[in-house]
């Protein structure tokens, strides 16, 4: 956990360590999005997005097959709910392919010096041949943190996009229960490998802290850890001030 409003590093375990982290890498999926993309380009749902994530048991968006939305109500699936099958489709159109595509990812992961980060796959389910790091990840949220649109949609709490002659009418709701105490972001993840993840960030004092926690026991255990890390970085930074 960082401060970024200073660069200082505020507190660190095992935050070298390679490990999997689930749909947190939906936050590389949204960045490498955004620099090929405009926010009103059309995507359209496949079928074969709709099954990659069911027969992987992944989250999705309440998409029906053919249905054509815009890349920005994408985003706000991809960052909400986490949809699998809106990262499938956002990957197969701005690769072009998947294969392409997490190849920018990995292309955009060393731009950014994430040393020790590697993506398989746009929606963060089980491989072998991915991984990151604590201290990657939070690199990466000051930069999505830096990134307008970005910055907007990670702390919506429900977002609708209204039915159309295209697409039916969808509600997503932030997975992040931070936001309703205060966070500004980032990203949850879950499977079975990579235990419960969540990347977040907290305005204390005039100051963005930025943490990630991985591997933690359970849904609301991640919760309680980055609670207990804002509430512990707040009160270093109000000390530094008065001081």
């Amino acid at each position: 956990m960082i401060d970024a409003t200073t660069g200082k590093a505020l507190v660190s375990k095992s935050s070298a360590t390679r490990v999997q982290i689930a749909s947190v890498t939906k936050l590389m999926t949204a960045y490498v999005v955004l620099k090929r993309a405009k926010l009103n380009d059309i995507v359209t749902i496949s079928k074969a997005d709709i099954q990659w994530a069911s027969s992987h048991g992944a989250t999705g968006g309440g998409f029906k097959a053919g249905e054509r939305l815009y890349v920005r109500d994408l985003l706000y699936a991809l960052m909400l709910p986490s949809a699998a099958d809106a990262a499938n489709a956002l990957a197969v159109k701005y690769g072009p392919g998947k294969t392409k595509f997490v190849a920018r990812m990995n292309d955009a992961a060393k731009a950014l010096g994430l040393k020790d980060t590697r993506y398989a796959n746009a929606d963060g389910l089980t491989s072998t041949k991915s991984y990151s790091t604590a201290r990657d990840q939070t690199k990466l949220a000051q930069t999505i943190l830096k990134t307008p649109t970005l910055s907007t949609i990670i702390k919506v709490k429900k977002y609708t996009t209204p039915a159309t002659k295209v697409h039916r009418k969808h509600t997503w709701t932030n997975t992040n229960k931070l936001l309703s105490e205060g966070a500004i972001g980032l990203k949850t993840g879950y499977t079975a490998k990579a235990g419960y993840c969540l990347t977040f960030a907290q305005v204390k004092s005039g100051h963005t802290i930025v943490g990630a926690v991985l591997g933690d026991k359970s849904d609301a255990a991640r919760f309680t850890s980055a609670r207990k890390l804002l509430q512990w970085a707040g009160a270093q930074v109000a000390a530094a001030k008065k001081a």
